[in-house]
């Protein structure tokens, strides 16, 4: 589960709030879109989420992780609980696809034997098999994506989150990683969508959350996108 109560983020005191009294719940393997134009607050609310920022009040809940009193040092902890797709990929060059997936693995300190079982599983799942010796150069856009998708899962999170993951791609493209995501979200992941493309919102029935200046406008489930 994830809560948002009150949360407000000011990162300058002369400017208008980034998140203005925030209340949001998410429920464990609901798939969510959060839509919203540019400086609309949906890459604070993702900070706020990862942590990467700290509210500067209200009181934020993940699983359990009350994000307000979380010390720096059990950052870590809350980060393996999920899985991260963004916008650039952001693959290691120099490795290969089994490689970039794998290091998820290692980070985390996972065994060899295990990395050895579930890495070919993944690839298998995203159809990368056959690319698994290639580097990230020698694959299509749309290759890369779906090992950022790999990668993101390998460590079961049991949140995934998704920054813009159609942005790069072709429509056709976007349909593929977009199935990618209802996939994931079947295998019992909460699947969180951040985007800013309403036409590709409207051809799911998802819940979408709208963010406007900050504010929650709408909050709808099975219509796409709806305006306050």
């Amino acid at each position: 589960m994830i809560e948002f109560k009150d949360v407000t983020m000011v990162y300058d005191a002369a400017d208008a709030p980034a998140l203005n009294g925030i209340n949001l719940r998410i429920e464990d393997g609901e798939f969510v879109f959060i839509i919203g134009d540019s400086g609309a607050g949906k890459t604070t609310l993702t900070k706020l989420l990862m942590r990467e920022e700290k509210a500067t009040d209200g009181r934020i809940t993940v699983g359990d992780f009350r994000l307000d009193k979380l010390p720096r040092r059990k950052v870590p902890y809350l980060r393996r609980t999920m899985g991260v797709v963004f916008q650039d990929f952001r693959l290691f060059p120099n490795m290969t696809v089994y490689e970039n997936v794998a290091f998820a693995m290692r980070v985390v300190g996972e065994k060899n034997s295990v990395i050895k079982k579930r890495v070919p599983y993944f690839l298998t799942l995203m159809g990368l098999t056959d690319k698994a010796d290639r580097f990230p150069g020698e694959i299509s856009g749309g290759e890369q994506q779906r090992v950022a998708f790999a990668r993101a899962i390998a460590n079961n999170p049991k949140i995934v989150i998704a920054d813009e993951p159609t942005g790069n791609v072709d429509p056709k493209m976007s349909r593929e990683l977009m199935e990618l995501l209802v996939g994931i979200n079947k295998l019992g992941k909460t699947v969180i969508v951040v985007t800013h493309d309403h036409e590709l919102v409207n051809q799911y029935k998802k819940r979408t959350i709208t963010l406007r200046e900050g504010s929650i406008v709408s909050d709808k489930i099975g219509g796409g996108v709806h305006e306050a």
